[in-house]
């Protein structure tokens, strides 16, 4: 019986605790970078082939990249890593409310109205409406820098057509895209790291230029036309001077690679040789860094980030504790 009427209180005090807004984690109007994932229900087919039913949706994976593409042209955001899979995708996405302050109001009303096309509308019109009412055109330019109204804009339009597609009706994401804020440059780097591995740690490819429709095989293709790798790393997509990693193109690439060894054992290549350049600049331990990348899935939930980052968090959201904190500390200690 006592031990019954512990139980139950400490659930419930478990159960408050972690039901607390997205606001609290994402504030609405601040900045910050956010790893999200979205996934499909009712055993839908994001891309890829059903094995049961032995139904191509390869093509699907396109029309995920020509949407991030076309949000991060339009919203006030920095895309730096994402991968499509075959029932959900990944990604890493910066939002720079202080980028959106500064357009002025007839790019705000552009931008909105290039997000939401209304055919047989005058748009010139649409822009003069807009700018007219100063109180919509503020809602609008805090949307567009909002994380939740990127995830929707990213979302809906694929599900309107994935349904039309299959002739059905219903959801087709699950209900709220999963988030986890990024709290520190090891932390983003992580993440990014996490993402672009994702098609190798599921044994879908040995190599990164085969791992398609991810952030890493973009960089990849890009190489042989961008003068500028041996610079700062920049996003894939969207606002760009916005760096949270010093580190450069070809310093991340040969990261990634080394760590898609160590995460997948029987990639091609060999372990042996020196770990990265980027992970002796930034103090990481190469015996342990995999370890670190993996944790972003498993370890965390809410934030990732070091254990006083996290605590930092905790208290900013008038939490007490994040889970994750005994793992960023047990992260540290195996590190030294």
């Amino acid at each position: 019986m006592r031990q019954a009427l512990t139980d139950g209180p400490l659930r419930q005090r478990h159960a408050v605790a972690m039901t607390y807004p997205r606001s609290q984690l994402v504030p609405p109007g601040s900045p910050g970078v956010y790893h999200c994932v979205s996934r499909c229900v009712r055993r839908a087919f994001l891309c890829g082939e059903d094995r049961y039913s032995g139904q191509s949706f390869e093509h699907r994976r396109q029309w995920i990249e020509d949407r991030m593409q076309h949000l991060a042209d339009v919203f006030a955001v920095s895309l730096w890593a994402y991968a499509v899979m075959s029932n959900h995708l990944h990604v890493v996405v910066q939002v720079l409310p202080d980028v959106a302050a500064q357009w002025a109001d007839e790019e705000v009303a552009e931008r909105w109205i290039r997000l939401f096309l209304k055919a047989g509308q005058d748009t010139e019109l649409r822009v003069e409406a807009l700018i007219a009412n100063p109180e919509r055109l503020a809602v609008l330019r805090s949307r567009l820098s909002d994380l939740s109204w990127f995830m929707r804009c990213l979302s809906e339009p694929i599900a309107r057509r994935a349904n039309a597609e299959d002739q059905c009706k219903g959801r087709f994401w699950e209900g709220r895209f999963k988030c986890q804020a990024l709290l520190d440059e090891s932390a983003v780097l992580a993440a990014m790291a996490y993402v672009d591995l994702n098609p190798v740690r599921a044994a879908l490819c040995d190599t990164l230029e085969d791992s398609a429709h991810t952030s890493a095989w973009r960089r990849l293709a890009q190489i042989d036309t961008n003068t500028h790798t041996g610079e700062v790393i920049a996003p894939v997509a969207g606002v760009g001077g916005q760096c949270v990693l010093g580190i450069t193109e070809n310093d991340y690439l040969q990261l990634l690679d080394w760590t898609g060894r160590q995460v997948h054992p029987n990639k091609r290549g060999t372990l042996s040789g020196p770990p990265p350049h980027a992970l002796r600049r930034l103090h990481h331990d190469s015996a342990h860094w995999p370890r670190q990348v993996l944790a972003v899935g498993s370890d965390f939930h809410r934030a990732v980030g070091a254990a006083e980052s996290l605590i930092a968090k905790a208290s900013a959201m008038g939490q007490r504790w994040l889970h994750g904190i005994g793992a960023a500390r047990r992260l540290l200690q195996a590190s030294r």
